[in-house]
């Protein structure tokens, strides 16, 4: 794992950008012209700076947590500011899980990317992404909602219920069931 991936800011669109709270500094948040954060933490508080406006999703980073409530709301607002000509910095506590769903979600609806190629799009870009499983099933349902069907599917395997693209990944680590999706 590239563990100097944590404290940077990666590009994921001219206009949006992911990464851990630990490279949200304000020289770093300047240089890069970001005008908008998205913080989506429960204990990191919001980076203040004159000029730059945060937003904060009170989210825990677990399976169970209901993040994609907020797809719309941080989809559409990333959108917003790209159309004024801002950017945003979208981070959670390490920009693996969290966040990255947000990106994804915003590439999904506004790029019109499907999860999967959005899910590797923004791989590409931050390569420790890791959305938890329950995030999964959220973004799974939301890009049914979106473009009605689905490119990735929940597969069991030793570990439990994975998405396919993680099986993908790493298909010498697990072993999948043949019984499928849920």
């Amino acid at each position: 794992m590239d563990l100097a991936m944590f404290s940077q800011i990666a590009e994921i669109t001219n206009s949006l950008y992911l990464s851990s709270a630990a490279a949200v500094r304000g020289e770093k948040i300047r240089s890069l012209g970001i005008t908008h954060i998205i913080n989506v933490t429960l204990e990191i508080p919001n980076l203040q700076l004159p000029n730059l406006e945060c937003i904060q999703i009170r989210i825990d980073d677990s399976p169970s947590a209901s993040l994609g409530l907020y797809f719309d709301r941080c989809a559409d607002k990333i959108n917003m500011v790209d159309r004024k000509g801002g950017k945003t910095l979208v981070h959670c506590v390490a920009g693996v899980s969290r966040s990255a769903s947000i990106c994804i979600a915003y590439l999904m609806k506004y790029h019109r990317l499907t999860l999967e190629q959005a899910y590797r799009h923004v791989k590409r870009r931050r390569s420790v992404i890791h959305p938890n499983v329950g995030f999964w099933r959220q973004l799974i349902d939301y890009e049914r909602r979106l473009f009605g069907r689905t490119t990735v599917k929940m597969v069991e395997s030793s570990i439990g219920w994975i998405p396919d693209v993680y099986y993908q990944e790493t298909k010498t680590n697990f072993k999948v069931s043949s019984r499928g999706k849920r």
